[in-house]
């Protein structure tokens, strides 16, 4: 043994390297069961001629290792072993302070949260650690990982060490186990093996570099084996930068482990962390709680700075920031010096010493953070900086979080945003009837749940459905209504059935019943809108006199219920649900409630009309739809996952709703639709409604259903994960006035006002009552938008018709315009451009210029409406607009011309499931008539802060958002061709399209035929025409279309081809289908 042990401390004498290469061949033969014994007494023997304290230190600088003696517990009555006998050698992180005073903080905790668990500990070292936890706590596994591969394997020797005896027999446990059963060592990055392997945590802890190397390029360096003793051994010491924001204080490392710690550890895991104290304790603690872990300091003490450590690093931060960071001269000293004093005090020979504390840490809504971490890894890293998860009021967080995990899981497992019903996701809204039912023990159902955006758009939209003569509103719910509305003076009685030409005349009444009831009774009112007051709300008397009054005169009844709707487990009384959940809500009833009590965002707001009579549910979906489109799905998205999280520790049908009374028959006949509104409604071309055992193919809905784009998802999600936005991040007028100049070169000045809505449907809508207000006539070309035309209609707007023609594939000229408004008193003319929607065609600047001046000539109010262009996908020689010099020019030649731009940005930047509109009006007058239709449903704070993330990253012309935009206008481009292919070879005639989302095409060689269609016991007889080729498309194949009524060609229908790959391949077959059942 003498000779061998000679020879063995010959080669490591030579150099670290040497020495490290016998140690490897040491621990070959520990591993080896054959010649373990030996090994293992070799090992004793090397310890004991190094025993004191003098001889283990000339050892290390003698043979480059060191064996010595770690003492775990020095107390009485300590019934394990006290000592652990460990190697290290230069290149690896010695013990010190900085790791005793972790091990302390460990200990802070019971062993009993490590035993029979498995445990990972990050920067394991000569794997003391991990060894002293297996001893101590009996854990089921522990995981020592380090990315030191010689540290690796000094740990298996030290593992082997203690875990046989002096003559190399196996010291078992209480359990029989030793610690080779429990422990394990591997080069690791943080926690790359235990990802890799597929291994869940229940315990992390973690004692890892947190100052930046002031050689960053040191850092770049492979980490392997045969890397420098000095490089090697800097892996204890230093980090690289790893992309967090917390690198500005060194602690960029520990952010990465603590998120990569969060994609491995189980639900109820704990990690626990050393932390120096040099940025300061709140920085430390915020780093997790930002991340959704709530924070325990164990420990706390004062260690003095490693003398190799170099803090020029953070002597560098402080130099190009704000920040101080905290050290103290000495052990002994209190008052806080910065980075920069301490290295100079340092440099002249003192001492310098940081607080260091050891922090446990446990996830505060597991799974949910799980998730939203599990988006942030898949290409979203760098908006992680802007995620803040930290709460103080914990009804914050149990209302934020679960929202951005389901948030996260749609944009993870959804590359688009599927199709809604304008009515409302049927998901929310069975949500709310679920919640209804289960809370309130009414029987409702999603049918019974129409969803608008706000309360006021959705008492306005009923009211313009009623047209009534008369309605009184209680004065709290009036406020946002039309100002003409409320300062008419028409309210005498009218002939039975006629509607008043002046619109509605409202009266503002106070909330209380007996007022109202007074005013109900002597003015007849045809509808009534009114909220309860805090003390009639508890019971139902006061509802009830309401419902008896308003039946009694047949009198429409809206009762919003808002401010009393509780979205809690245990929600107070509330007397119209009481009467509820033993009646069916008469049919000349509805309710109304707008959700705006949440705990995060006092602007979020969607809003929800029940109505139990099936023509009033009807028709309330299709005003939704033609007046607003569709409400905002990251609303429905947020307050259905308040929703979600009442209903989904519930028990499903646990009590059997009670039978309901039907209600009292009338005296009167209620007040009805309006037979023109009724009409409007019936000739538009609304949505389908569909099953799940007949899903509809939508070629119908002019919006993009391809793959949301990486920076537009990153945006939308900052947009919510950011907490504490400033108004200069949601200031979105520089980046549309910059974006409508650089595309359009459209004119604005001091005069100019941007108005923004959630929806440009909103936007046209309020224009359209404006050119009522002034009496003048809207024109649109033939092969317009038809919901645009639609909803014109239905405001009972004056419209013209601006014919087309095919030689110029039905574009507007300057010929047909002049002779269409020449003989028209104060027309509005709607022209969409660049790209025309829904013909796909392009006006050059030459041809919109010529329009303009036409219009000009005449006096006429443009809508110019570009919210379909952006998406240019053939368009050889097509060079945009610039509409600067005519406009300054025509304005200042003819006062009475005015141009308003409305647009969006999904067609722009190709942006989903973001509802945004906005309109620049340059013409004071306008813009007061404008402001005088209030209860614009506006964007969201989250939706601006996203539209500006997307304005911004435009700006820069390169990049993901530049470069995904340009792809998938390559795919329209595609996908236009194979459209128009099917199309032709099934018969139909295109029209040739350059730009959108949209083609027209007729289905010339299938018009004039009769065919059957057989459904279950029915059998349908069609002969095409274009009235009929919409519904027979649709029950023949379940593609739905828009006809030749929807366009205004003869002949021509709309079909929308930005669908996902699988809806657009069946919608081919349908096509084809189709071709095959007629001929």
């Amino acid at each position: 043994m003498g000779v061998v042990m000679e020879d063995f401390l010959k080669q490591c004498q030579h150099s670290g390297d040497a020495a490290y290469t016998a140690i490897r061949s040491l621990l070959e033969r520990l591993e080896d069961p054959t010649t373990r014994t030996d090994a293992r007494i070799f090992l004793s023997q090397l310890h004991k001629r190094f025993h004191s304290k003098e001889a283990s230190e000339s050892c290390l600088q003698t043979y480059h290792f060191q064996i010595q003696d770690i003492y775990l517990e020095q107390h009485e009555g300590f019934q394990k072993r006290r000592k652990l006998t460990m190697m290290v050698i230069p290149s690896i992180f010695m013990p010190e302070d900085w790791s005793f005073t972790f091990y302390e903080g460990i200990n802070r905790h019971p062993d009993s949260i490590f035993k029979d668990r498995t445990v990972a500990e990050l920067g394991c070292g000569n794997g003391w650690i991990s060894i002293a936890i297996a001893d101590k706590c009996s854990p089921l596994k522990v995981y020592g990982l380090d990315i030191n591969p010689r540290a690796v394997k000094i740990s298996w020797i030290n593992l082997y060490m203690n875990a046989l005896d002096e003559n190399g027999n196996p010291i078992y446990d209480e359990e029989n186990k030793t610690l080779l059963d429990r422990v394990e060592f591997h080069e690791s990055d943080l926690l790359s093996y235990c990802r890799d392997n597929n291994i869940e945590l229940e315990r992390i802890v973690g004692c890892i570099p947190q100052i930046l190397n002031p050689n960053p390029d040191a850092m770049s360096k492979m980490v392997t084996e045969n890397a420098s003793e000095e490089f090697l051994h800097s892996l204890s010491n230093y980090c690289a930068l790893q992309g967090f924001v917390e690198d500005q204080f060194g602690l960029g490392l520990i952010a990465r482990a603590v998120e990569e710690g969060i994609s491995v550890i189980k639900p109820l895991g704990i990690m626990i962390f050393n932390m120096g104290g040099r940025p300061g304790q709140a920085v430390c603690r915020r780093l997790f709680e930002r991340r959704g872990l709530r924070v325990d300091q164990l420990w706390q003490t004062k260690v003095l700075q490693a003398a190799d450590t170099d803090i020029s690093a953070l002597v560098e931060i402080e130099k190009n920031s704000p920040h101080r960071f905290e050290f103290f001269m000495g052990l002994a000293g209190d008052q806080p010096i910065c980075a920069r004093t301490a290295w100079a005090y340092a440099k002249a020979g003192g001492r310098i010493s940081h607080a260091l504390s050891v922090y446990s840490c446990q996830l505060r809504q597991p799974n949910q953070v799980k998730e939203i971490f599990e988006f942030l890894k898949n290409g979203f890293h760098d908006i992680s900086s802007s995620l803040d998860l930290s709460f103080q009021d914990d009804s914050v967080a149990d209302e934020k979080i679960p929202f951005l995990a389901y948030l996260a899981s749609v944009l993870k497992k959804n590359s688009f945003l599927p199709y809604e019903q304008p009515a409302g996701s049927r998901r929310f809204r069975n949500l709310i009837s679920g919640f209804m039912r289960t809370y309130h023990h009414i029987p409702l159902t999603a049918d019974n749940v129409v969803v608008f955006p706000s309360r006021t758009v959705a008492i306005e939209s009923s009211l313009r459905l009623l047209s009534p003569r008369l309605a009184i509103v209680d004065e709290q719910l009036s406020r946002n209504l039309p100002k003409q509305w409320l300062t008419s003076l028409n309210v005498g009685k009218t002939e039975s059935g006629k509607h008043s030409v002046g619109g509605v005349a409202v009266i503002e009444a106070p909330r209380q019943s007996d007022s109202m009831v007074e005013l109900i009774r002597k003015l007849k009112p045809e509808v009534v809108v009114t909220g309860m007051t805090q003390f009639e709300s508890v019971t139902s008397s006061a509802f009830e006199r309401l419902t008896d009054i308003t039946r009694e005169i047949g009198c429409r009844l809206f009762v919003d219920i808002s401010d009393h709707f509780e979205l809690s487990s245990l929600p107070s009384s509330n007397g119209v649900l009481k009467y509820l959940a033993g009646n069916v809500l008469p049919s000349h009833v509805a309710i109304v409630c707008g959700l705006l009590k949440n705990q995060v965002y006092s602007d979020l707001e969607v809003a929800f009309v029940i109505s139990e009579e099936e023509a009033m549910f009807k028709a309330l979906c299709k005003t939704v739809e033609l007046l607003h489109g569709n409400s905002s799905v990251i609303s429905q998205y947020y307050y259905g996952c308040l929703f979600h999280e009442l209903l989904a520790f519930q028990l499903a049908d646990r009590h059997s709703l009670p039978e309901r009374s039907v209600e009292k028959t009338r005296a009167f006949e209620v007040n009805g639709f309006s037979s023109s509104a009724i009409s409007r409604l019936d000739h538009a071309e609304l949505a389908v409604n569909e099953s799940d055992e007949f899903p509809v193919v939508h070629m119908d809905v002019n919006q993009i259903f391809l793959p949301i784009t990486t920076p537009v998802k990153a945006s939308i999600f900052e947009s919510f994960a950011r907490q504490n936005i400033s108004d200069s991040e949601t200031d979105i007028t520089s980046g549309i006035r910059e974006m409508i100049s650089t595309s359009y070169g459209f004119p604005s000045d001091s005069n100019s006002e941007f108005i923004y809505a959630d929806s440009t449907v909103a936007l046209f809508n309020k224009l359209v009552l404006c050119c009522i207000q002034e009496g003048g006539t809207l024109c649109f070309p033939t092969g317009s938008n038809g919901n645009y035309l639609s909803a014109a209609k239905f405001l009972n707007a004056k419209i013209a018709n601006i014919p087309t023609n095919p030689e110029v594939g039905y574009k507007l000229t300057e010929k047909t315009l002049a002779g269409a408004v020449e003989n028209i008193n104060k027309p509005w003319v709607y022209i969409s451009g660049p790209t025309i929607s829904p013909t796909g065609l392009l006006y050059s600047n030459e041809e919109i210029n010529k329009l303009l001046l036409v219009c000009a000539k005449f006096g006429a109010t443009v809508i110019l409406d570009t919210s379909f262009s952006g998406v240019e996908f053939n368009s050889k020689g097509f060079e945009g607009w610039n509409l600067t010099g005519t406009l300054e020019k025509l304005s200042s030649a003819h006062p009475n011309f005015c141009t308003a731009l409305l647009g969006g940005l999904f067609s722009k930047m190709l942006t989903g499931g973001i509802k945004f509109g906005y309109l620049l009006i340059n013409q004071p007058s306008l813009i007061e008539t404008f402001h005088s239709f209030a209860g614009l449903s506006k964007p969201h704070r989250t939706i601006k802060y996203t539209v500006k993330k997307l304005l911004d990253l435009k700006d820069q012309r390169t990049g993901d958002l530049l470069n995904s935009t340009y792809e998938l206008t390559e795919f329209l481009a595609g996908r236009y061709k194979q459209l128009k292919e099917r199309l032709e070879a099934c018969g139909w005639e295109v029209l040739e399209a350059q730009a959108g989302v949209s083609i027209i095409a007729k289905p010339s060689t299938l018009l004039g035929k009769t065919f059957k269609i057989n459904k279950g016991d029915s059998t349908c007889e069609f002969k095409l025409d274009d009235s009929n080729v919409r519904e027979a498309m649709l029950r023949a194949t379940g593609l739905c279309i828009n006809s030749a009524s929807w366009t205004g060609i003869p002949g021509f229908c709309c079909l929308t081809m930005a669908l996902d790959d699988s809806d657009f391949e069946r919608s081919l077959e349908c096509i084809s289908n189709f071709k095959s059942l007629v001929c």
